[in-house]
């Protein structure tokens, strides 16, 4: 007996993933009277399924074969009664399963979302965004199918299946008997559209995601698309992953094909065998119940039918609900174990052998260490690709350093609350990202802390208010996605404008200035020295013109710090930066 159990067991776990399952339905938790409330409508559907052939066989051997119309008419007016109620339960049942499905996908997708927002950047450098897409929309819609379509539609059917046979064994051991000789060919069968269906759903859900991400991509990068004249060769590669798509579907729609006539043939030969029964062992006056036996095998075959089907949603939903875990469950956050929680920051920052790589040990930062003191204004130039935006992505706490140690105001960096820190951390950036929606919700992220004037008076200071003042609605103008309305110097001027309004302790521009046209830039530089004032700056800029100012110069070259000073000492040195000053500005320039 021992080893039978652990036989069954093994099989149901190949067949489900019952600790997945366990937590799905976790899920449901805070619902769980509706889910209770659904299995018991399961329970009663299935009960009940069998009282209109049980009534219909009472009618046809007692009052239509010995007709008596007065209880005819009774009989017929209690059956359009069951068939109400029978209806109001198939009602219930559908709505509740459906608004339990419903309900705990909009939970679902709150919860993938607002992980997505704190997972490492890592992620979002390997991660395609239709991938994430992907979890977020459509594996969570699947998850839906779990409770509409697959665990409790599953019971209910089975109940059904179990409640139909022992009618029809108490009612006919020996007709059961013929009726259910196909059983075994139609499980068999149905086993095997399971098996094949699964494979080609896993395939059809892998080709969903490659022409998301590949969507994703290539209308985000339209501009580039059409710059290179490339609309061909990636219109042939969407081609190519359609065709996949289309496929996989076909395949899937393959097995539907075959299945549904198969299933209809052994119901046909079953309802065959047992009127080749009847008409040779029956007896007279059994009208009622070879009508009963008909109808009762329409009951069974159809949940069988639907079962393989329902076994597959489940399976899709379960592989679907294995992705979003999986995503949930990623350690691929910044950890936030800090409780430092400062007001107001002096914008001491302290780097000490900093080492750090975006991938296993390939570092791009090598034994960093400066020392910036509360306000001063700190440049760091160096070639692309030297590791100067990825020092300042490591004091945002963006990314997690592996070797060293990070100081803001004498404190290490892992001490500090997050959030709290990057509130006192001001970043422009060279590639601008703006919203869906007007100037003054992407200037103050739609924070409704921040009054309208206040917004004005930040545009003010740096030379930004007439600028919009000139756009249809001013502040209320819309900006379209990703802000393709607007120049990138227009972007760019909203950017810091977004900065000022947030008044943080320490500012970072990075390449801020590299979008802006020379007379806005004029207009930006003014304000920018108003605006450091008082301020710890760090500055990353290509022209070397913009940071000559800086009370000291950082010069980063593959990873290391090769240099730092003063402009003129650097000059002096004719080191890395002297190159990078000549063949910016030439030989002339430079004495």
């Amino acid at each position: 007996m021992h080893l039978k159990i652990q036989d069954i067991k093994r099989l149901l776990h190949k067949l489900i993933d019952t600790a997945l399952l366990r937590r799905i339905f976790g899920l449901a938790r805070p619902y769980r009277i509706r889910l209770y409330a659904a299995f018991t409508l399961a329970v009663v559907m299935a009960i009940t399924a069998v009282l209109t052939p049980l009534l219909i066989q009472f009618t046809v051997d007692h009052y239509i074969v010995h007709p008596n119309w007065p209880m005819l008419l009774r009989m017929t007016i209690l059956l359009i009664c069951v068939l109400l109620f029978q209806s109001m339960l198939t009602f219930s049942f559908t709505y509740l399963s459906w608004w339990l499905g419903q309900n705990i996908v909009q939970q679902l997708r709150l919860t993938v979302f607002s992980h997505i927002q704190h997972l490492n950047l890592r992620y979002f450098d390997h991660t395609p965004i239709g991938t994430s897409v992907t979890r977020t929309i459509s594996d969570v819609e699947t998850i839906n199918d779990i409770f509409t379509e697959g665990v409790i539609a599953i019971i209910a059917d089975m109940l059904t299946i179990v409640v139909v046979l022992t009618c029809m064994f108490v009612d006919s051991w020996r007709m059961s008997l013929v009726c259910i000789a196909a059983l075994p060919v139609l499980i068999l069968g149905a086993y095997l559209f399971k098996e094949g269906i699964k494979r080609s759903f896993t395939e059809v859900r892998n080709q969903v995601a490659r022409l998301n991400a590949f969507l994703q991509e290539h209308l985000s990068g339209m501009s580039v698309v059409q710059y290179f004249t490339a609309e061909d060769r990636e219109f042939r590669k969407f081609q190519e992953i359609n065709a996949a798509h289309r496929l996989a579907n076909v395949k899937s729609n393959f097995y539907y094909s075959v299945f549904f006539p198969f299933v209809e043939i052994i119901s046909a030969s079953a309802i065959g065998l047992l009127v080749w029964y009847y008409l040779g062992h029956g007896r007279q006056q059994e009208e009622g119940l070879i009508l009963a036996f008909i109808m009762f095998l329409n009951m069974l075959f159809r949940p069988i039918r639907m079962l393989a089907d329902k076994f597959n949603t489940l399976q899709m939903g379960m592989v679907a609900s294995e992705r979003v875990f999986k995503l949930i469950d990623s350690k691929d956050y910044m950890m936030n174990p800090g409780t430092l929680s400062a007001d107001h920051l002096e914008g001491d920052i302290r780097f000490e052998q900093v080492w750090f790589a975006y991938e296993n040990e390939h570092y791009v930062l090598r034994d960093i260490s400066f020392h910036i003191r509360p306000g001063q204004t700190v440049a760091i130039v160096g070639s692309t690709g030297s590791g100067k935006s990825s020092t300042i992505s490591l004091l945002s706490r963006l990314y997690e350093f592996q070797k060293g140690n990070i100081y803001v105001d004498g404190h290490d960096l892992r001490e500090y609350e997050m959030h709290s820190l990057r509130r006192h951390i001001g970043v422009v950036l060279q590639e601008v990202f703006l919203f869906s929606g007007s100037i003054i919700d992407n200037i103050t992220l739609r924070n409704p802390a921040i009054s309208r004037e206040t917004v004005v008076e930040a545009a003010k200071r740096c030379g930004v208010h007439d600028f919009i003042m000139r756009l249809p609605n001013n502040y209320d103008y819309e900006v379209m996605e990703r802000g393709n309305t607007l120049s990138l110097g227009q972007r760019q001027l909203l950017s810091f404008v977004r900065v000022v309004l947030f008044n943080p302790e320490i500012l970072v521009l990075d390449e801020a200035t590299s979008s802006i046209d020379t007379e806005s830039e004029q207009l930006l530089q003014r304000a920018l020295d108003k605006l450091i004032q008082g301020r710890t700056a760090i500055i990353i800029a290509h022209r070397l013109s913009t940071i000559q100012k800086a009370d000291t110069i950082l010069v980063i070259e593959q990873g290391e710090l090769r240099e730092s000073g003063t402009h003129e000492t650097l000059m002096a040195l004719d080191g890395y930066y002297r190159k990078l000053h000549d063949m910016q500005f030439g030989k002339e320039a430079a004495h």
